[in-house]
């Protein structure tokens, strides 16, 4: 996922300071030019750009891929980053410089270890008719921005109770866990709810958490949210509760404790850098990094 625009703001993260739950609504964005596929972003905003360590949020389709091209996003760097893929619908392959081929397939995370620098595409396979999913990014602490890239698949059991599901991808919730190794600790699920089902979901007190809508709407925290939109909910309390819709809801859950450094988000010629310094050694450090 790259911003097309030649020259794009600089802009300095950070976690913002918020102590009650809040909606961020999406804006819409083309994902490689004004012609391209279309996804939704919520994150990052200039009122919160973290949610832990969750910098980057993109919500796509359900679209047809004969009318918006499908997803096809050629070769392009990144650096001092974790990327998370998930899909509802469709099939994408991946390639990077790591020399990796994977599939992206519904209901099973990939997560690419960018690191101190590594290339990957992402295009929708040709059987592909309707796609479907949420991009997301992680921003590696200060101490671990230049590991080796590295890249792991994981496909998350379904674990079920009274009027919901869910599928874990990273961390642990609801008597669940996933193997899958990140640098600080998180959260990462997909949570489905039956129509009027009212859920408390115990988490760690010490995590913020984003709900993204992708089905239905439902109530986070108290708080209304409608499809598309991102709930951001405060670190303090050991329990979120959802209450879902007349029509039911299915939404990713993330977590995170809060990050704790300033980050710089760069863009260069659709390359992306993430570093936890000043901006001026961002834009050094991430020119060197990736030519």
């Amino acid at each position: 996922m790259s911003n097309p625009e030649a020259r794009p703001d600089e802009v300095v993260c950070g976690s913002g300071s918020a102590s009650s739950p809040e909606i961020l609504s999406p804006r819409d964005v083309p994902l490689g030019g004004p012609r391209a596929m279309r996804v939704r972003r919520t994150l990052p905003q200039r009122g919160r750009s973290l949610i832990g360590a969750w910098c980057f949020v993109d919500h796509y389709g359900p679209d047809r891929v004969s009318d918006s091209g499908g997803m096809n996003v050629p070769p392009h760097p990144h650096t001092g980053l974790q990327t998370v893929s998930w899909l509802f619908q469709g099939e994408i392959t991946h390639r990077d410089s790591a020399g990796t081929v994977g599939a992206v397939l519904p209901g099973e995370v990939n997560l690419m270890t960018a690191g101190r620098g590594i290339s990957h595409s992402e295009v929708s396979t040709p059987e592909t008719t309707t796609l479907h999913g949420a991009q997301l990014w992680v921003a590696l602490p200060d101490g671990d921005r230049f590991t080796e890239p590295g890249f792991e698949h994981y496909a998350p059991s379904e674990v079920t109770g009274d009027g919901w599901s869910a599928r874990v991808f990273l961390g642990e919730l609801l008597g669940d866990a996933s193997p899958v190794r990140t640098f600080t600790p998180l959260l990462g699920a997909e949570l489905v709810l039956d129509a009027g089902t009212a859920l408390d979901v115990p988490v760690d007190a010490t995590f913020e958490h984003g709900v993204l809508v992708d089905r239905g709407s439902l109530e986070v925290a108290g708080l209304p949210a409608a499809y598309g939109e991102l709930a951001f909910v405060p670190h303090g309390s050991d329990t979120l509760r959802l209450v879902a819709g007349d029509e039911g809801a299915r939404v990713l859950v993330l977590g995170g404790p809060p990050f704790g450094e300033e980050i710089v988000m760069w863009w260069k010629h659709k390359n992306i850098c993430r570093m936890g310094r000043s901006p001026r050694k961002a834009t050094r450090n991430c020119r060197s990094n990736l030519s």
